[in-house]
């Protein structure tokens, strides 16, 4: 047999990690890392942060799952938070974004279908992403993900990111929804402009459809405000959240309007884990941590640091970088070539741990609660690699 036990769909590198502490990870031969890559915007507090430690221990040694069918008050607990300190009025637990993504593509089309509406294709937006799931990659236009799995599913129309006129020119009334990324990471930490955002809000009442953002990467705090919208000062119909929402624990959310979920009623929707206990105290721990202004203010600040030392680093380095772009500790260093070969050179050779993106950009998404010293650290790693760095030929 010559398949690993693990499918081999991940071409995974030789860091071994079996331990964390704080913004480091240590491998299993002792070898550490700094870890600015948080599992891919997921530890968002780091490694082993005691307070949600803490309540996952407590609540692992108390109920670790119940089926959905009984009353929960952990996760109505979390829910009433979410719906206290958010746009929405009403929220469903998955256990990743792709879930989510998945609950909020059939809560638009519910939307419209449940009044007699056979409304149902949706807009996304070209080198987006938002799964693996069969939905998730139908909604994105890049075939690397569609390969093999034809046919795809139908409904969805595809557009540049941040133009509005061609999403404009899309609508017609077979549209359900508008679902885009506010900030798309895997497309490349590219951040939509004001007038895309609110434009696609604008669009949306004209139409009478509904705005679904994908913030599963680029919520929770990450950007420095609770959700990336807040940023657009806009108000979403419908927002999937996953990623840091659980600190490293599976989590996600589909959260939306009382409007936007009037289809979603009992039956149309579920999962077996989703919103188990052992999740909703994490995602309460989470919430503990994030959700108020001295903890936002200081990812604003935090990120404003790291930028400033970033650019101010570049500079050295005209022929590997072009600039920075991002928002808060969401931050993409935009590269003059494929960075993947430069980011296993961090990681190989000097012990720092970044995450390649699309559009030539190296994702950069430490813990939200890194201080001066993992910034110095950072910026002399980064600094050591791109002086010995040798480009592949």
């Amino acid at each position: 047999m010559t398949i690993t036990p693990l499918m081999p769909v991940y071409p995974r590198c030789g860091f071994r990690p079996v331990r964390g502490e704080g913004a480091w990870l240590i491998s299993e031969d002792g070898s550490r890392a700094l870890d600015f890559a948080s599992g891919i915007a997921v530890n968002l507090l780091g490694h082993g942060h005691p307070h949600l430690t803490k309540a996952i221990q407590d609540q692992a040694a108390t109920l670790m799952h119940v089926s959905n069918l009984y009353g929960s008050p952990q996760g109505e607990k979390f829910a009433q938070r979410l719906v206290d300190t958010t746009f929405a009025d009403t929220v469903f637990f998955t256990n990743s974004g792709a879930e989510a993504v998945e609950c909020a593509i059939k809560t638009a089309r519910a939307y419209h279908q449940s009044a007699g509406s056979d409304r149902f294709e949706i807009i996304t937006f070209k080198n987006a992403f938002h799964g693996r799931t069969m939905a998730t990659i139908s909604a994105s236009n890049q075939e690397k993900m569609h390969h093999g799995f034809s046919p795809l599913l139908a409904g969805f129309k595809y557009v540049e990111f941040d133009d509005l006129e061609g999403t404009k020119a899309a609508i017609s009334d077979k549209t359900a929804a508008i679902m885009v990324e506010p900030i798309q990471g895997e497309g490349g930490v590219r951040p939509a402009s004001d007038e895309f955002m609110q434009g696609l809000r604008d669009l949306a009442d004209e139409h009478g459809i509904l705005l679904v953002l994908d913030e599963v990467q680029c919520g929770v705090a990450r950007t420095g405000a609770l959700y990336a919208h807040e940023l657009y000062d806009i108000k979403p119909d419908i927002v999937a959240s996953a990623k840091g929402i659980g600190g490293g624990f599976p989590l996600g959310a589909c959260m939306a309007t009382e409007e936007a979920a009037r289809g979603m009623v009992p039956g149309t929707h579920g999962s077996t884990y989703g919103g188990n206990p052992l999740a909703m105290a994490a995602g309460n721990a989470v919430w503990d941590v994030v959700a108020n202004d001295e903890f936002l203010e200081n990812v604003r600040t935090t990120g404003e640091k790291l930028r400033a030392a970033i650019e101010q680093f570049i500079g050295n380095y005209p022929d590997l970088f072009i600039g920075v772009r991002g928002r808060g500790l969401m931050l993409g260093l935009m590269m003059k070539q494929e960075t993947r070969s430069f980011v296993a050179h961090l990681r190989d050779n000097h012990g720092l741990l970044t995450v390649a993106a699309g559009d030539n950009t190296l994702r950069v998404l430490p813990p939200l609660n890194i201080d001066d010293s993992h910034i110095a650290t950072f910026i002399e790693k980064l600094s050591a690699g791109a002086a010995d760095y040798q480009a592949p030929e």
